[in-house]
């Protein structure tokens, strides 16, 4: 009768121990399939990170644009206001407008840029119809203030070549504009993709 009663309380030991054995093993798999989902988290926060750094490296690139650009603001407002002085120091007996002298459009060959950043600076005339005028006005008192009175003054220099120098500093402007909006553009993708 004892041989009976250890033998079943062995056998409850045993049940015990195998519920308690299934019971283990269910935690050890949600263990193994929680570890499985940090390494997925640990890799997407690795390439995540990854992305981050460049697009650290291309708002670096962008702000070094930035000074570029701000650098030459500066110049064009120092010559502007250079221009403004010209125009303000002109004798009032010129007249405010010189005709209308149909001049060719310069390619981007003779300006040394590239068309891609020269064309929407061509499309807009009625800037470089304001540019021309202003640069021969310029030119004209130049030469008023440097002629004698009894001669008549001489004729401005050729419109191309007056105002050539102002026609490249707007293209290096525009060229540093779309660089600049490229670099936003190329930052903002790279942010959201992240």
């Amino acid at each position: 009768m004892t041989g009976i009663i250890l033998d079943s309380i062995l056998m409850l030991l045993l049940v015990a121990a195998i519920g308690y054995g299934i019971k283990l093993e269910k935690k050890l798999k949600a263990l193994r399939d929680g570890q499985l989902a940090f390494a997925g988290a640990v890799s997407e926060l690795n390439s995540a990170a990854g992305r981050a750094e460049q697009a650290l490296a291309t708002l670096r690139a962008s702000g070094h644009e930035t000074d570029l650009l701000h650098d030459r603001i500066i110049k064009a407002r120092a010559v502007k206001q250079e221009l403004e002085v010209l125009i303000a120091r002109a004798p009032a007996g010129l007249p405010s407008r010189a005709p209308q002298v149909e001049t060719p459009v310069e390619t981007p060959l003779e300006l040394n840029v590239p068309a891609s950043q020269v064309a929407p600076l061509l499309d807009d005339e009625a800037r470089a119809r304001r540019m021309a005028s202003l640069m021969e006005r310029i030119e004209g008192a130049r030469a008023v203030m440097k002629a004698p009175a009894a001669r008549p003054a001489a004729p401005p220099a050729a419109p191309a070549e007056a105002f050539a120098p102002v026609r490249q500093a707007l293209a290096a402007n525009h060229a540093a504009q779309q660089s600049l909006n490229r670099a936003r553009r190329s930052l903002d993708e790279d942010l959201f993709a992240a």
